[in-house]
């Protein structure tokens, strides 16, 4: 015979939802410390402000206002002035729009290291003779039509070599970062052409109530940029391949067509920089955007974009642009070297990734 004892069906030792009861009774404990229940609460409300991109975002203006409060305490009216403020939104603006199309790529799952070059490559092939020619015959917008269409069409090659080729983002790019480098170089046989067509320059080169054209421009593609990303079924279909490319496949989404369409968008803000390069320096030249794919892929990691994809803000890229460019103009103006600047950009880079990493555990966390 068992010496099972037999329970009555109902009591306490069967009813599975008991222990969650007596654990939400632990939890809400009224007999613990009300301080102790408050500081929870409060660092709970803490952490999920951090993790919201509010949060991040006010994080990103706080660091900015210190660079400012550090650029005044060490280079007074010559950081302060109107000149160098307008110095910082034009230096500012051509790396902004190169960093806006990173942003979706790397949203999206990708990465692209060939933009520097895919600049060069743009400005070179819209100031050969022959386009400055036809753009003087007809009109200063064909060159600006040549870089956009030349900057896209290298999007395109990118694009179809990681969606169609099964390259890895990391090494199709890389390629087309050397390829695009080297025909820029023999296509302006390694010299500086310099921009002839004056009507171009006086165009992108001037102001609109007191604001330099450039700067226009940066601000007309970051609110494009966030109204795609953010207002659009192509943002929301860039959000699900970068989180995960397989649910998003069988949701319906043409993925490999979603993934060229983001290069070709990357590479459409190369062909835009460009222009605005070719504008502020009145040159197109092989040596055009270098290590620019640094910068761009430091103020996107810095803004709140995830590496891994999945999660991107064009405010909080924004952001970090400014962030970098004003660093930049504080070491200038105390006369620091390259060198130093470039060591503060790698340990903040790694620092931003850093705190992604403890944010997303935290997300994660049960």
């Amino acid at each position: 015979m068992s010496e099972e004892v037999a329970r009555p069906e109902g009591t306490l030792q069967d009813d599975p939802v008991q222990p969650a009861i007596t654990q939400a009774m632990v939890e809400v404990d009224p007999t613990a410390p009300r301080n102790g229940r408050a500081a929870a609460a409060a660092g709970t409300t803490i952490g999920n402000l951090l993790k919201s991109g509010a949060g991040r975002n006010v994080g990103l203006v706080i660091a900015l206002v210190l660079l400012c409060i550090v650029g005044v305490a060490t280079a007074g009216d010559r950081f302060a002035s109107t000149a160098n403020l307008l110095t910082i939104l034009r230096l500012a603006a051509v790396i902004g729009v190169v960093s806006i199309g990173m942003t979706f790529v790397i949203t999206g799952g990708g990465i692209d290291l060939s933009v520097g070059a895919l600049v060069a490559l743009s400005s070179v092939w819209a100031t050969t003779l022959a386009t400055q020619q036809m753009a003087a015959d007809f009109h200063w917008i064909f060159m600006v039509t040549t870089a956009l269409l030349v900057g896209a069409a290298c999007g395109l090659v990118n694009g179809l070599l990681v969606a169609y080729g099964k390259i890895v983002p990391f090494i199709a790019t890389l390629a087309m970062l050397a390829g695009a480098r080297g025909l820029a170089e023999i296509l302006s046989d390694r010299k500086t052409q310099i921009i002839s067509v004056n009507s171009f320059v006086d165009f992108f080169g001037g102001s609109l109530i007191g604001v330099p054209v450039l700067v226009w421009m940066f601000v007309l593609v970051a609110a494009a940029g966030w109204v795609l990303l953010n207002r659009t079924t192509f943002g929301r279909r860039t959000f699900a391949v970068g989180g995960n490319a397989e649910a998003a496949r069988l949701a319906g989404i043409k993925v490999q067509r979603h993934t060229v369409a983001l290069y070709v968008l990357g590479g459409l803000c190369c062909g835009i920089a460009a222009v605005m390069l070719m504008a502020r320096t009145t040159t197109g030249s092989a040596t055009h955007g270098q290590l620019y794919e640094l910068d761009a892929i430091a103020a996107v990691v810095i803004g709140g974009t995830l590496l891994s994809g999945g999660r991107g803000t064009i405010v909080g890229t924004v952001f970090g642009v400014l962030i970098f460019t004003t660093l930049n103009n504080v070491f200038t103006l105390n006369n620091l070297s390259i060198s130093a600047q470039s060591v503060a950009k790698g340990l903040i880079i790694v620092i931003a990734v850093l705190l992604q990493q403890r944010l997303a555990a935290r997300a994660t966390a049960p």
